[in-house]
């Protein structure tokens, strides 16, 4: 599961079992990258907080779709394949189309030829996200008027950009403790974009 100890749901008490109670899915499951907090339960609160603001809330005007293409390709480059198991299968379902998933999915865990599967504004979102991720000291303004250009307001740029470092966070998480899938149900997600409810279904 980690590669540091963890407190399972069946014997937490006081906050971190409240936290678990708030996080969980079907059958009490806890995703594993929630789990290897359990030592410090105000880190895993951070943790769920920051990503239902970035990826699951309602001042957030992007579509949701492309917020979790977004994770894919980011969790891709940094060979995150607990991320990218997790928020392809998000993406597949909110995407209800298998053909279109299957390319997008691909492009996005392959090579990143995305001309002819998205739109351009959503091409220029993966190009920042692309070099915000693997050549961070490189970023200057042209990266950010290459996304007005294509639409996108400054708000919305924002959302790109927290995105981005969430899944730098989020996939350093996993790839540091050593985070594996076993037992975790893949591609749950909040089922509400309410920030202060945090269950997985």
């Amino acid at each position: 599961m980690t590669w540091i100890k963890t407190v399972p749901f069946e014997v937490a008490t006081g906050r971190l079992r409240k936290l678990y109670e708030r996080v969980t899915g079907p059958g009490n499951n806890v995703d594993n990258i929630m789990m290897a907090h359990s030592l410090r339960p105000h880190s895993m609160e951070g943790h769920m907080a920051l990503y239902k603001n970035v990826l699951h809330h309602t001042g957030n005007s992007l579509p949701k779709w492309v917020l979790e293409l977004l994770g894919v390709r980011v969790s891709h480059l940094n060979g995150c394949d607990y991320c990218v198991r997790h928020h392809a299968a998000g993406l597949r379902r909110l995407l209800a189309d298998e053909a279109r998933a299957d390319a997008v999915i691909g492009a996005a865990t392959g090579d990143g030829g995305f001309e002819g599967i998205v739109d351009p504004s959503v091409q220029q979102m993966l190009v920042y996200a692309e070099q915000l991720t693997s050549a961070a000291q490189d970023m200057d303004v042209a990266n950010v008027e290459a996304l007005r250009a294509v639409g996108l307001e400054d708000g919305q740029i924002l959302e790109v950009n927290q995105v981005v470092a969430y899944f730098a966070y989020a996939n350093r998480t996993v790839l540091g403790l050593g985070v594996n899938t076993d037992g975790d149900v893949i591609g749950l997600s909040p089922g509400s974009d309410n920030p202060d409810e945090w269950g997985h279904h």
